[in-house]
Formats: C-alpha cells, sequence, structure tokens
C-alpha cells in the first residue's frame, strides 16, 4: 500500500492494535493530493513562526552590532561586563524551556508561541519555549524525510536575522543623536517594538495541532492524520503518566541529542554576538563591518538549505553532521592562526565558520526529532535538546574575553574543542541507533508486544515497531 519507512512496523511483527490493518483497508492516497497538501502545510505552517524567530533573534543578537555601535561605553561597561550581560539571558532560557513545552501540549500553539514572543520585558523567561515549541509544532505536520527541508526554512529565519540585523543596525546607526539617544539605543527600541506589533497579530496566523487545525477543510484533515498515522505505525506516546515520564528521561538518545547540540550551538552564539566584533577589529570601521557581515549569513542560509534538500532526498543525517564540522573547524584553525594569515583569509575563516555551524546545527534538531515516536516524547525532547543544549550559550558568551581581543584564543580553542564533542555525540547517535534497529530486527524487542494494551499502545519510539533513522 505505501512505501515502508523507517518509522514502519515490519510485516513480521505482530500488531498491538487494529489501526494498521483498518488503514490497509483503505484506497491508496493520491499523490496529487498529497503534494497540493503539503504545498497548503508550507503556506501555513511555517511563515509566520520564522518571521517571529526572524524578529526574535534579531532582538536577542541585536547586543553585538549595538556594541560597536558605543554601547559599552555609553554605559560604563569594563572587563567582562559585556559577556555577564550576555550570560544573564541564558539562565531562565535553559531553565523554562521543558515547563514550556509542557504547557504547549496542553494550550493552542496559536495562543501560546504568540504570548511567549510578545511578552518580551524578561526575554530569556518569556522567549524559553518559543524554538522547542517551533519545532514540535512543525514535527507534528510533516513526515519524517520531508522535516529536515522545513526546520532548515524555519531556521534559516535565525540565519538571516543576522545578514537583516547587521543591515538594520547600519541604517539605525544613522538616528544617532534623533531625541537625544546614540544610534545603538535606536537599534533596540525600533528593532523591538516591530516584534511586539507583529506578536500582537500573531495569533491569527500561527497554526494549532493537526487535529485542531482550522486553515484545512475535513478531507485534507483526513488525509494528513492518515499519512502520519502510517508513517507512524504504533509509535504512540500520547498519555503523560508515570510509565511515560520514566521512559522519557531515561533515554539516552535525548541527552546524546543535548550534546550534540551543545556542542554546535556554541559557534551559532559565537557567530551571532560576536562576528560584528571581530570584523571590526579586523582594522575596518563599526559601518563596514556590519555591512560585511551580510553577506556571511546569506551565504550560510544558501548553504543550509542545500544542506536540507540532500539530508531528506538522501534519506541520510550523520555524514552532513560531521561536514559541517570539519568545514568549521578549518575556519576556527585559521583564526587561531591569524597572526601568520592575511585580512582577506580572516574574512574567509568566519565564513567557514558560519557555514559550517549552520550546517550541523539544524541538522541535530531533526535527527532526534526523528528519533522520537509520540506527542510527548517529541514535546519533551526537543525542549530538552534545546533547553539544555543551549548551555552552550553561556559558554560562548563567556569565553570571548575582552582582554584577549582581537586574537580570542580561548574563544576560537574553546569553540573549536565543542565542535568535536558536538562530532563525538554524533557518531554515538549514529552507532547507537543503528545496533537498535539490530536489535529489533533480530526480533530481540518483541518480548514488549506482550505488555498490558495501556502501556503498549504508550510506548513511544521504544514500541518494537519503530525503525530509526540515520
Amino acid at each position: 500500500m505505501y512505501e515502508k519507512s523507517a518509522y514502519a512496523v515490519d510485516a513480521s511483527v505482530p500488531k498491538s492494535s487494529g489501526s494498521l490493518e483498518k488503514l490497509e483497508q483503505l484506497e491508496p492516497i493520491d499523490p496529487r493530493e498529497e503534494k497540493k497538501l503539503l504545498r497548503k502545510l508550507d503556506l501555513h505552517v511555517l511563515p509566520m513562526i520564522s518571521l517571529l524567530y526572524m524578529l526574535a533573534f534579531v532582538d536577542r543578537i541585536n547586543i553585538g552590532n549595538a556594541r560597536i555601535q558605543g554601547l559599552e561605553k555609553d554605559l560604563g561597561m569594563k572587563g567582562n561586563n559585556y559577556n555577564i550581560a550576555l550570560f544573564v539571558f541564558f539562565i531562565p532560557y535553559i531553565l523554562f524551556e521543558v515547563p514550556s513545552n509542557i504547557v504547549l501540549r496542553k494550550v493552542a500553539p496559536s495562543t501560546w508561541l504568540s504570548f511567549i514572543i510578545y511578552e518580551r520585558f524578561l526575554l530569556g523567561f518569556f522567549e524559553a519555549g518559543f524554538v522547542p515549541g517551533c519545532i514540535y509544532l512543525i514535527s507534528m505536520y510533516y513526515k519524517r524525510y520531508e522535516l529536515q527541508w522545513r526546520i532548515n526554512l524555519f531556521f534559516c529565519a535565525s540565519i538571516l536575522s543576522g545578514a537583516f540585523g547587521g543591515l538594520l543596525a547600519y541604517a539605525l546607526a544613522n538616528m544617532a543623536g534623533i531625541g537625544g539617544y546614540n544610534g545603538w539605543r535606536w537599534i533596540f527600541i525600533i528593532e523591538g517594538l516591530v516584534t511586539v506589533l507583529v506578536a500582537c497579530i500573531a495569533k491569527i496566523f500561527v497554526v494549532d495541532w493537526p487535529e485542531t487545525s482550522k486553515f484545512l477543510s475535513p478531507s485534507e484533515r483526513t488525509l494528513l492524520l492518515r499519512r502520519l498515522r502510517e508513517e507512524a505505525a504504533n509509535a504512540k506516546m500520547d498519555r503523560l503518566d508515570k510509565r511515560a515520564v520514566k521512559r522519557i528521561f531515561s533515554d539516552w538518545k535525548i541527552y546524546i541529542g543535548t550534546i550534540m547540540y551543545f556542542g554546535v550551538v556554541n559557534t551559532g552564539y559565537s557567530t551571532s554576538f560576536f562576528t560584528p566584533t571581530i570584523l571590526q577589529q579586523l582594522g575596518w570601521t563599526a559601518v563596514r563591518a556590519q555591512v560585511y557581515s551580510i553577506p556571511i549569513y546569506i551565504t550560510s542560509a544558501v548553504i543550509t538549505l542545500l544542506t536540507a534538500l540532500l539530508t531528506d532526498r538522501l534519506h541520510h543525517r550523520y555524514a552532513f553532521t560531521i561536514i559541517g564540522v570539519l568545514v568549521a573547524s578549518v575556519g576556527y584553525a585559521i583564526l587561531l592562526a591569524q597572526h601568520s594569515v592575511p585580512v582577506g583569509v580572516r574574512y574567509m575563516a568566519v565564513y567557514l565558520i558560519t557555514v559550517g555551524g549552520y550546517i550541523t546545527q539544524p541538522v541535530t534538531l531533526a535527527w532526534l526529532s526523528n528519533s522520537m515516536g509520540g506527542h510527548y516524547k517529541r514535546s519533551v525532547s526537543s525542549a530538552m535538546q534545546i533547553g539544555l543544549g543551549n548551555a552552550g550559550g553561556i559558554v560562548a558568551s563567556n569565553i570571548y574575553i575582552t582582554s584577549q581581543a582581537p586574537t580570542y584564543p580561548v574563544g576560537f580553542g574553546v569553540s573549536l574543542g565543542l565542535l568535536w564533542i558536538c562530532a563525538g555525540a554524533c557518531t554515538v547517535f549514529f552507532f547507537g541507533l543503528r545496533r537498535e534497529n539490530g536489535k529489533r530486527e533480530r526480533g530481540e524487542r518483541d518480548w514488549r508486544l506482550g505488555m498490558e494494551r495501556s502501556e503498549l499502545d504508550n510506548l513511544g519510539d521504544d514500541h518494537p515497531g519503530f525503525r530509526y533513522g540515520y
């Protein structure tokens, strides 16, 4: 009836319920109707949350542009005060990721995601659940090898925010003196105001869960739910009981996925927070440094989308995470030896670091999400991966020590080491998934089929019929 995916239950494995037999009695899905549905999903699921993400990330990283426009001088910041200002954001951001995603399961996404972007007076606290909530929401609409492209499209919002933020900062810097404010203050005022205004109307455009989506007709909703059920098979986790909680928090994959993200997100934040400063210290003016940061992010966005196409088409994740690490490592190696290389080569190194980091980072998100079965498992896993993994942001905000400018040996060295921690975790993840798939093919997990029906129907990806992709 349909091509067996990595989610599908093998024909030799007994079914735990009649759901699959009922699906097999249906007519095959019309490919034309499926393509039409995907186009409609892309037009409704991604645009608003991507716009919100871009604006939220611009707000988050505009401190890097404000810094070279006189922020530290005007505020009397000395030593590592700038690093501390970055560090403070991440404490509530990390702590409230998981609770936010649990709330999201109970509240309409259109309400919750719009609210937490609007309430920005405590930035780290209220923005905590936005990214994992969006990843969770996207993953509930698309099949496994449709997901990377959509996540990378969403992720490009944060990449392009670097270009957009640099361009906007360049323009707003010319407002210096208006109202008695320096240019860096206008960067915060205008960019923050735009985000709040967009968040006010976001609820109208942010979609809710597939089961309650208002933009789909009844026949389209039925088709969507059917194609998702066919792929997910019996890998469900729709109740958060004690057994489900134990399964979630004892799953090694979530912790390895978090380490993968932790290792690479440091590079993402490093480039966001410090690229304008690094470029300025190549001997360029503040304005030139901001303008020259724009093509770096545009190039990264193009490569990120190309990576998504290839990973989904080839049905493979692992190799792309390693390719990204290798590319960024070359960039860090150049900057660690920057005294012996010309300015043009150092500028190229910033390209390599940014591009390499953005090849790997979104793949780690989709890969873990692909490896989770069931509503609650995906909810908590995405929140833990992004929440705990964002400790990499704490590292990034503290390793670029002002007294070490412009060479930043600690910053570049630690970032390079963390990249290879990411590579190591990806390797463990790859071989761990292969090993588990082998056990399931040999029937070594079939004993779970003898569990009580209530538990068997809530196993998530622990169900013997679930297969992992890598």
